[in-house]
């Protein structure tokens, strides 16, 4: 999650909201499926409201929307709209492969609470006591800040996160990689944004830390722990880590970003990324996200002392406020007021190009994933739009009724 205004709130993992497309791709292709078996009856059309929501997006200016739903009684409702590629207009496809990036924090938050339901570290071990002297500088005392904090965004860590400038830029860059080491020391390079646990900011600084500390926890790198406790015991067949290699497994959609508002939309599908340290990283499907949300809500990851502290969150930043009503941050999940009541807990996730946002109800039951490639998004404004209209689409998906058809009163 990373973005200027736009970027201390949407920038969910590289570029939220800085991924651009041509608004000629306005007119979506859908695509719907459910299996054969009757479904129960509802008061509402799961498959007429994820269409709907979804076409939405892409009348905002988004080039492809692909939606998951997956019902209390395990029924499946995918829908799409636009298309997967500019150039030939092919369709998106449903179980298409795309970068999560900070969606992938949720993955790190459980291996970590794993390891303190093991006893192998703790919520109040600080930084220090795992990487001694890898915070230090500018104000900033790894002794000082605890696992908690990197978990809950509230370190005080400055977040100094590279992005591409330009098109050139893009171009010029997009094979780079950096190790976490290098990531941490650009944001040393800044004191602190302020004393630790007194105030909350987006970090994906924190993430990098916690990657480390998992690896010398355990002498595994974060995503092999992934691997080992998460994808495979899940059979997440469709969930990866790619490393340096800039290229996605097939089928997926292509993805553009427009670097200044006007500009041509640049197809920015091929590239390595920053992101590959702990705060970001993967490549997932719908299916997959939303069988690891389900399992995590459903009690199937964690023990129940370890769940619990996950979900006890403190207030997101002013800015975050603006554009998610009602967010809090527990450790590595969100959680977001639904209008029929209750909250949904999920995290959202965006790289150069691609935008995830993933929803569950509190008992994992219900759950939806929403994958975006590109988004028009010049002004502030239109971030306005697409965020509320994102936030529509799942309301609808969890409530199973129109956003305000159930709006509490």
């Amino acid at each position: 999650m990373k973005r200027p205004p736009i970027d201390a709130v949407r920038r969910r993992g590289r570029s939220v909201r800085r991924t651009l497309v041509s608004a000629a791709v306005l007119a979506g292709t859908l695509a719907t499926t459910v299996p054969a078996v009757a479904a129960a009856a509802r008061p509402y059309d799961d498959r007429g409201l994820l269409r709907r929501d979804a076409a939405a997006l892409t009348a905002l200016g988004v080039t492809g929307v692909q939606a998951r739903l997956v019902t209390a009684d395990g029924r499946t409702v995918t829908a799409t709209s636009g298309v997967a590629d500019l150039t030939t207009g092919q369709p998106v496809p449903t179980y298409g492969h795309f970068r999560i990036a900070s969606v992938t924090k949720a993955f790190v938050a459980t291996v970590v609470l794993q390891l303190v339901g093991e006893h192998r570290l703790s919520l109040d071990d600080t930084v220090e006591r795992w990487l001694p002297g890898v915070v230090s500088g500018n104000g900033n005392d790894g002794g000082a800040i605890t696992v908690r904090q990197l978990l809950q965004h509230t370190s005080g860590l400055h977040d100094d996160y590279p992005d591409y400038s330009s098109a050139e830029d893009f171009r010029r860059h997009r094979y780079d990689s950096s190790t976490p080491e290098q990531s941490v020391d650009r944001a040393l390079r800044h004191p602190p944004d302020f004393r630790p646990g007194a105030d909350w900011s987006y970090s994906n600084t924190g993430y990098v830390l916690l990657g480390m500390i998992i690896e010398r926890a355990t002498g595994q790198a974060w995503h092999q722990e992934v691997r080992d406790r998460i994808v495979r015991p899940l059979g997440l067949a469709h969930t990866s880590w790619p490393g340096t290699s800039p290229t996605l497994p097939r089928p997926h959609a292509r993805t553009y970003q427009s670097f200044k508002p006007g500009e041509p939309a640049v197809d920015v599908t091929e590239q390595v990324g920053v992101g590959i340290n702990g705060e970001a990283g993967l490549v997932s499907t719908t299916a997959d996200l939303d069988r690891f949300f389900r399992a995590l809500l459903g009690g199937r990851l964690l023990r129940p002392a370890q769940l619990a502290l996950m979900k006890q969150t403190v207030p997101v930043g002013e800015e975050f406020r603006a554009l998610m009503p009602g967010a809090e941050d527990g450790l590595g999940l969100f959680s977001r007021p639904l209008t029929c009541g209750g909250v949904y807990w999920g995290h959202e996730g965006g790289d150069a190009g691609w935008i995830t946002a993933t929803g569950v109800t509190s008992d994992g039951r219900r759950s939806v994933t929403l994958s975006l490639s590109g988004v028009r998004a010049d002004t502030p404004d239109d971030v306005r739009r697409i965020e509320q209209a994102e936030t529509t689409l799942v309301d609808d998906a969890l409530c199973g009724a129109p956003t305000g058809a159930h709006r509490r009163h």
